[in-house]
This record gives C-alpha cells, structure tokens and sequence, in this order.
C-alpha cells in the first residue's frame, strides 16, 4: 500500500457499510433498553456511549472531510454528554453531596453549545445563509417549538422561588429550540440532502423530544418511564456520533449549488403546522397569568409576521427571477449588452413612430478585423476580454438613447434614430473608426484592432431584421474595401448579396458535380526559353452560372471553408497531372515542376504535410517537383502557425513560393522568416516595365534584394516582348504569361509538353 492510499479516503462501501452496523446495533439497543429488563439498563447505556464515541472518532478519519472543525466540536460534545452521564449515574447513587445536584446538568450545557456551534459552522460553508426560505421556514419552526416549549415547559418552571433546578429545566429547552432552528435550517437549504444530513437533523429531533420528555416529567410530575426519556437521549446520541461515519458527511462542510425548486407537500404541510398549531392550542389552553398571555401573544404575533414577510419575499423573490430570466434572454451574458432580440425589439418601436416624428434609423453594424487572429495567438479568455472593452468603449462613444448591442462572436450593432439632416450614422462611424485606432489596454498589453462598419438607414419603412440585414451588407462591402472603413448602404448590394447566395449554393458540390477543372499555365525559363514547369490554376464552369472568375468563386470558397476540400483536389490532381507529362516527356528530358497556390485556412491545418507527402508518393514524384504558392497576406495573418506547416514542407524538399510579391506586407524582415526559395512579381508591378514605366524602379528593386537572399524570381503577367526582354536584361529567371500561352487544359497543353528547346527566343 501507498502512502497515499494509506491516507486517503476510505472506499465508500466500507465507510457505508460501518455507517449501517452502527445504526443497526444501536437500534437493537435501544429497542432491548427501551422494552429489557431494569438490570440491562446500565450496560446497554455504557455500550450506546461507547459505540458513539467509536464513531466519533473512526467517521472523521475515514472519511477525510475538506474541514474536520464541527466534527471535532461534535466529538468534545459527545465527550461532556458521556461526562454528564456518568456524574448523573453517580448522583442517582446517593455518592454525591447535594450542593453538586446540578453538575450533570451544568456539563451538558457545553455539549449544547458546541453542537450548535457545529451546525452554524455547517452552514456558512455550505453557503445557506443566503437562503432566505430556508431561513425563514426554520424561524417558523423555531416559533412554533418555542412556543410549546413555553407552555409546557419553561412557564411552569417560573415561580416566585425558582430552585436551581428549575432554571435548568427552563434553560434547557432555549437551548433545544435553538438547535432544532439551525438543524432546520441545515435541512432546509439548498444542496443535496444526504443521509449524513438526515441522520443528524433526526438527532436534533430526538434530542429536543428526549428534553420535552424529561422537562414533563421533572417540572409537571407527568409519569414518564426514566427508560423512555433515555432512549431518546441516547437516540440522539448514536445518529449525531453515528453521521460521521456515512461518506456524504463531506457534503456538510462543502458549498452547495443553489438549485431552485417548488415548495414540496410536505414542507407546505409543515409550515401550515408550524402556524396553526400553536393559535389553535393557545385558544383551547386555560387562562394562566398575564405574563404567560403576554409570551403567546408575541408568539402568536411573530408567527403571523414571519408568514406574511414569508409571503412578501416569496413574490419579490419571483419578480427577480423573472428580471434575471427576462434580461438573459434580452442581453449578451459577455458584455451584458442588448443581444439581437431586444435590439429588433426596439428598431421596432422606433420604426413605428418614425413617420410620425420624422425620425430616420440608422444601424451601424461593426465586424472587429482580424479577431480570429488575436483568438488564435493570445487564446478565448483574452478574446473575451477585447470584446468586454470594445463594448465599453462603444458605450462611451453614443448618447444615452442609442442601443449598442453585440448579436455575436465579434459582431456589434448600433442603433440610433434621430433627424434625417444630421447624419448621426455617418458622423458616428467615422468617429468610431478614430477611436479604434487608440490601443486596449488589455492583461497581455495594448492591443490594436481596427473594425469594419456598415452603415443601413430607414425612415421606418424597412423591418428591423431587414435593416440589420443591410447593415451586414454593406459591413462586408467594408470589408472588401480594405477594411477599417465604413460602407454606406445602397440597394445594388443587396442584389449582389443575392447573388453571392446563389453563387455559394451552386459552388457547394460542384466539386463532386465535375464542374472543377484545373488549368495550366506555362511557366518559362527566361535565359533558355525552356519550359520550366506549369502554374496549377482552379477554374469552375457552373451549368447554372456558366464559366466563373475565380475572382469572383475563390473569396466564397475560403470564406465558407470548402477551399480546404477543393484545395486539396486541386493539389492532388495537379500532382497526378505532372507524372503523366513527366512519364510522357521520357527520362532523359529537363525536370518539371507544378505550381499550386496553397489557401490560408490550409496552412492552419495540419493535415496539409500529409496530404503532400501522399500525394507525392502515390505518383512517385520528388518533393522538388512541387512548387506551393503562398501570399504574403495570408500567411502573415498567423505567421506562427504557418511557419509551423511552411518549415516542415520546406524540410520535405518542397520548393515554396511567395505570390504576388508587393500586394501585401512586402517586408525583408517578413520575407527572411519564411522559408521560401522562389518570389513571384505581381502582375500589377510588371505591365509597365519596357517603357520606362514608374514600377520599373521597384521591379528592379526586388530583383536585386531577391537575388542577394538567393531566391529566384518569376515575373507574373507578362504579355509583351518588349516586357520579356527588359526582365531578361535585369537578370529574372522565369517569367509566365499571355505572351506565351494563357492557362489551359491539359489536352491544349502537349505542344508545350512536346516541344524542344525554343533557341529563337534566348
């Protein structure tokens, strides 16, 4: 055995197991006390006090508990219990001078304040002071208790010459009545009601009946069996000891969730018990003297009170609820704003008196730019709490009759109505769009993000989703502007919104349709005029649609995610396409290469390694046969991740490119961090170069920062001789275009597959 199995706890079943031979031997006991012969008393009670104090002592230590402290009070408790037991025994002998008549008594007073001390402790760590129910029912309870207690067993003891005695006997049941308060209170509250829990609320019960029983018999001469009164003490005695041995004895130290539930039968019963049994006995009870009408009369009094406050928090408690249910479903649980129901709720209301008060709406639908990134590099929690600050500070930036609401994930809405010459949309927006270049101030540091904001106005006359829909509109419009921008609303997006739908329908399972094809475009070795390879190019020709610009199908496809699939098919059938025209150009012929462009979202994945090294093993071509495109945009999105895919693609043999070179970031500090062996010029950069054009210095910038870090260049775009010939006299090494073949089928390819070295163009 372990250390730690030697000191941790005990297997539930053997703990449970002691815990039901305990109660078990303990009611046979009792039961042979409560109906055995005289003789049998004095053992059967020394064996209850010694099996109480065996479970004191073994529950704690088998069970571990988080807190052992009321468990120890329960156990110097049930010490002065067994102590008082046996200085009454030795009193009962006549062996004691009658001036310590009321020792047994007095060392019973420490074990009722340490039980209670015990419950109260229970309580604060299982958080039911925040019960208000509980702790009103228990009050009642305590009432009602005291109220009986009085009659039966505290007035009777109030005499003009009390004996010791009888201060004892009044003592006493305040001190069972505070007990029975916080025991009802312990069962009351919220959590799980264990059979820890009910076997030490029963204990509090048999002590406060043992104490009625013998206060009966001792202040009213009723003849009530001495046994009858032990067997409930004893009762008492064996379940307050015995609870510690049950393994739910950790709950009682622990917080308990709150759980609301409806009033049960029984607590219902209870509490019409509680208030009408006591004003019912105190009209049947017999006059007595004024100060014992006085006491019921407060009684009585309290009684009614704490139903009726009962009542009241019961129907405050309720109305809270629903203020808490109603603004959950009305409000964003992040930031605690407006969510999309109540913000249509209220473009509703203002729509409805628009046309009266001549009120224009103007919605301004705002996309945070790049959130994904700042999700992805810093994790949710920080993401959580950009989007916490971008609420306050939109908050900051709007009147008080404005709405600022989030309808999700990074998405904000603000409404605002006013007159149609003020421009309050506009004014707002472009304010806006000032404010988030200040930096938040977040854990991590200040933290930068622009935003997108579309802009949608009504003067009442468009339905309040409807308008939320243009304001998305004309967000995306932002978006593809260039972002950190704003976009008016116009009806014309609209119409372009719909034909971004139907376009997105029609290119899910186009793929699967064969409507994908993939093109080639040759790519020319400048210095020899050989063919150097081929760039892989997607192409969709829709039944529906007819052919469609990539331009137009490759933004939806990498917005939507189906890029990944149809990315994939791209790679593998340009690998495919390769090892025919490798095994068709014979062994002896100059290697090829295919060049792919490889989507963001695919550079995130980690399953692109995978997918190259099949592909290349399936058709036996060697990684330096494969070129992948990447954008300089794209990647810098998620540097980290992607050098991360980039690396170990490089490690493979694979050749990799930067596309569009000057379109993005164009950094030497950037372009030194990845892990690239070709630059690619865009095409924008090359269609003036021959004639003196204004791009001509910066081409011939890149060509000599690229040749310097040992990359080679390919110029795109190119479709003139006078374009080929000054690349050639800057020393590019490869270059594509019109001016040699646009992209085509492989069908329309073979001349280029088949032709000999062109010696007319070197």
């Amino acid at each position: 055995m372990t250390h730690a199995q030697a000191t941790g706890p005990a297997p539930a079943a053997r703990a449970v197991l002691e815990y039901r031979l305990h109660l078990g031997v303990g009611s046979v006991l009792l039961v042979a006390l409560l109906a055995g012969p005289e003789q049998l008393s004095s053992p059967i009670m020394a064996l209850l006090l010694a099996m109480g104090l065996w479970a004191i002592h073994r529950g704690p230590h088998l069970n571990r508990p988080a807190d052992e402290k009321p468990w120890r009070h329960i156990r110097h408790a049930s010490w002065f219990f067994v102590v008082s037991s046996l200085v009454r025994v030795v009193r009962e002998a006549g062996l004691m001078p009658d001036s310590l008549e009321l020792l047994p008594d007095l060392l019973t007073v420490p074990a009722y304040i340490l039980v209670g001390s015990c419950f109260m402790i229970m309580l604060r760590q299982r958080r039911a002071d925040d019960d208000d129910s509980a702790r009103i029912d228990a009050l009642l309870m305590g009432l009602s208790s005291a109220f009986l207690a009085w009659i039966f067993l505290i007035a009777p003891n109030l005499t003009d010459h009390m004996s010791g005695s009888q201060l004892v006997n009044a003592l006493f049941p305040v001190f069972d009545v505070t007990i029975l308060v916080l025991g009802a209170r312990l069962m009351l509250s919220r959590g799980a009601r264990q059979p820890a829990l009910w076997t030490m609320v029963l204990a509090c019960a048999a002590l406060f009946t043992g104490d009625l029983l013998y206060c009966l018999r001792e202040a009213l001469g009723v003849d009530v069996p001495q046994q009858l009164v032990d067997t409930f003490l004893l009762l008492m005695f064996v379940l307050l000891t015995g609870a510690s041995l049950h393994p739910s004895m950790r709950t009682l130290t622990e917080p308990q969730q709150s759980v609301a539930h409806n009033l049960s039968r029984g607590r219902i019963a209870l509490i019409g018990a509680m208030v009408i049994f006591p004003v019912g006995l105190t009209a049947l009870m017999p006059s007595g003297t004024t100060m014992s009408h006085v006491f019921r009369a407060v009684l009585c009094l309290s009684l009614v009170l704490t139903v009726l406050i009962r009542v009241i928090r019961s129907n405050n408690s309720r109305a809270r609820a629903e203020r808490i249910s109603r603004r959950r479903v009305t409000h964003d649980t992040l930031t605690d704003l407006p969510n999309r129901e109540l913000l249509t709720e209220t473009v509703s209301l203002w729509a409805a008196r628009a046309t009266e008060e001549r009120l224009e709406i103007s919605l301004l639908f705002l996309d945070l730019d790049r959130f994904k990134m700042i999700n992805d590099n810093w994790g949710h929690r920080v993401g959580d709490e950009l989007l916490r600050a971008v609420a306050m500070r939109l908050t900051q930036q709007v009147r008080a009759e404005d709405v600022v609401s989030r309808i999700g994930g990074d998405e904000f809405v603000v409404a605002l109505a006013g007159p149609p010459s003020e421009r309050l949309g506009e004014q707002l927006a472009e304010r806006l769009i000032a404010e988030f270049n200040r930096p938040f101030a977040l854990s991590i540091g200040d933290v930068v993000t622009s935003v997108s904001i579309g802009v949608a106005k009504s003067s009442g006359d468009v339905h309040a989703l409807d308008l939320i829909r243009d304001a998305d509109t004309s967000m995306y419009r932002a978006k593809s502007n260039g972002r950190n921008m704003y976009a008016l609303f116009d009806a014309s997006m609209r119409d372009q919104v719909q034909d971004r739908v139907r376009m997105e329908q029609a290119l899910r399972g186009a793929m699967g349709r064969g409507e994908l094809a993939a093109h080639f475009q040759p790519i020319i070795d400048l210095a020899t005029g050989e063919l150097d390879g081929f760039e892989a190019l997607m192409r969709w020709h829709s039944p529906e649609l007819g052919f469609v610009s990539p331009v137009q199908f490759i933004p939806i496809a990498e917005e939507t995610g189906m890029i990944e699939e149809m990315g994939s098919w791209l790679l593998r059938e340009s690998v495919r396409q390769l090892a025919e025209w490798t095994a068709r150009r014979g062994p002896n012929a100059r290697p090829l290469h295919v060049s792919v462009n490889v989507a963001v979202r695919q550079l995130r994945d980690g399953s692109l390694v995978r997918l190259v090294d099949d592909a290349l093993r399936e058709h036996g071509l060697p990684p330096s046969a494969l070129w992948l495109e990447i954008t300089e945009s794209g990647v810098m999105e998620d540097l980290e991740t992607a050098l991360l895919t980039l690396d170990a693609l490089r490690a493979m043999g694979v050749t990799l490119c930067v596309d569009d070179f000057g379109t993005g970031y164009s950094s030497l500090s950037y372009l030194h961090r990845l892990p690239v062996g070709i630059v690619k010029i865009d095409r924008s950069f090359v269609s003036d170069v021959g004639e003196n054009g204004a791009n001509e210095p910066i081409v011939r910038a890149v060509l000599a920062m690229t040749r310097a870090m040992g990359h080679r260049v390919v110029a795109e775009g190119v479709e003139t001789e006078a374009q080929r010939d000054w690349l050639r006299e800057q020393g590019c090494d490869l270059v594509q275009g019109w001016l040699y073949s646009k992209a085509d089928v492989p069908a329309n390819l073979t001349a280029w597959i088949d032709r000999a070295p062109a010696l007319s163009e070197v």
